[in-house]
């Protein structure tokens, strides 16, 4: 006997906890002859052949659907932002202003941990490690673009994480203390045969930067001191405990806005108005010498593209605030608005343009 041809419906979804309606007396009624012959086997202890199939599609359709459901949950926890750098650096302020605004935005605390050390390499490895769902962030700098062509050993590779947004940038500035007798960095580097420098970390923007300068550029000896993040770094240069600072603007604006540290260049194509008065290496006789930091939001590398697009438009809409902006442009930032592709392709060519300084100079962490 072939399905149907006895001109009743068979309870088809009988096994997966519902049934069909017999509508075979419907059909018998039709005016229209409608042929109802399926080719399909025989049914079994009777029971159609076809009856395990539409179960399991049904399921299948089922499981399918609560993954977007639970994707629109999140987050479902409190979010943590690691800072791969100290309180007070470039990174922090970025993930400050976001994270508070981003609480209020989500509905959840989310919550900032500074996890400096290591250029930035602990923060980052840890993310890189922890559950894919969102709800571990990192916050770090061009020194995880820096990181993938000078550490090598680090435990991870910037193939276990993806952006999420990148949202600032901001350049460098050579900073030293009032009592240094240079005027200007022309003076400053003339003087000494050799001096010291800090910066926020080792593989930092700042420090890859200064140090091509130095050596490639300027053509003289620095020692580099690294700390572990900027504001450490400020403080090592306000006691006059290093013979300069080479950090990210934003990091030493208040210092100099106190008179605690004179701003002698900036690595920069054009002065910036939270230092109006400090001039670019271009006008100091280095042209061609641009330097400096961006600010991003990444994630574990299997994070789901629904989580990582969410956060991508949240953490974007805090950026257009006018409110945000001004409190990050009074410091020396840029405000950058990048999609997640975007995001994505910016880290790429960053990272491939610090590899060939990196290897100018070459220098390698491990």
């Amino acid at each position: 006997m072939k399905p149907w041809s006895s001109g009743r419906m068979p309870n088809t979804l009988n096994s997966c906890g519902a049934v069909a309606p017999r509508l075979g007396h419907r059909l018998r009624r039709s005016a229209v002859r409608i042929d109802l012959r399926w080719r399909l086997r025989p049914e079994r202890n009777g029971m159609p052949a076809y009856r395990p199939m539409l179960c399991m599609l049904l399921a299948t359709a089922l499981i399918g659907g609560a993954q977007p459901a639970r994707t629109q949950t999140y987050p479902t926890q409190t979010i943590t932002l690691q800072v791969a750098f100290a309180a007070g650096g470039i990174a922090d302020v970025v993930a400050r202003l976001v994270g508070q605004k981003l609480s209020q935005r989500l509905g959840h605390t989310v919550v900032v941990e500074n996890r400096g050390g290591a250029g930035g390499n602990l923060a980052a490895k840890s993310v890189s490690g922890a559950a894919p769902d969102g709800h571990s962030i990192l916050v770090t700098t061009t020194s995880l673009a820096v990181n993938e062509t000078a550490t090598r050993n680090k435990g991870f590779s910037a193939e276990d994480l993806r952006a999420i947004a990148i949202v600032a940038f901001s350049p460098d500035i050579l900073a030293v203390h009032p009592s240094n007798p240079a005027k200007d960095l022309r003076e400053f580097i003339k003087n000494p045969k050799s001096f010291t420098y800090g910066s926020a970390g080792v593989g930092t923007g700042p420090h890859i930067g200064a140090e091509y300068f130095f050596r490639e550029v300027a053509k003289v000896q620095a020692v580099h001191v690294p700390f572990t993040g900027g504001a450490p770094a400020v403080a090592a240069g306000v006691g006059n405990h290093v013979d300069a600072v080479v950090l990210s603007l934003p990091t030493v604006v208040p210092a100099i806005r106190q008179g605690l540290l004179r701003g002698l260049g900036l690595a920069s194509a054009t002065r910036n108005s939270a230092v109006p008065d400090v001039p670019t290496y271009g006008e100091m006789g280095f042209p061609n010498v641009y330097s400096g930091s961006w600010v991003g939001f990444f994630a574990p590398a299997k994070t789901p593209d629904a989580v990582v697009a969410k956060l991508n438009v949240e953490i974007n809409a805090i950026m257009r605030e006018r409110e945000a902006q001004q409190k990050l442009e009074t410091v020396g930032f840029d405000v950058i608005i990048k999609n997640v592709a975007e995001s994505k392709d910016y880290f790429r060519s960053e990272a491939a343009r610090w590899g060939e300084m990196i290897r100018a100079i070459g220098y390698s962490s491990d």
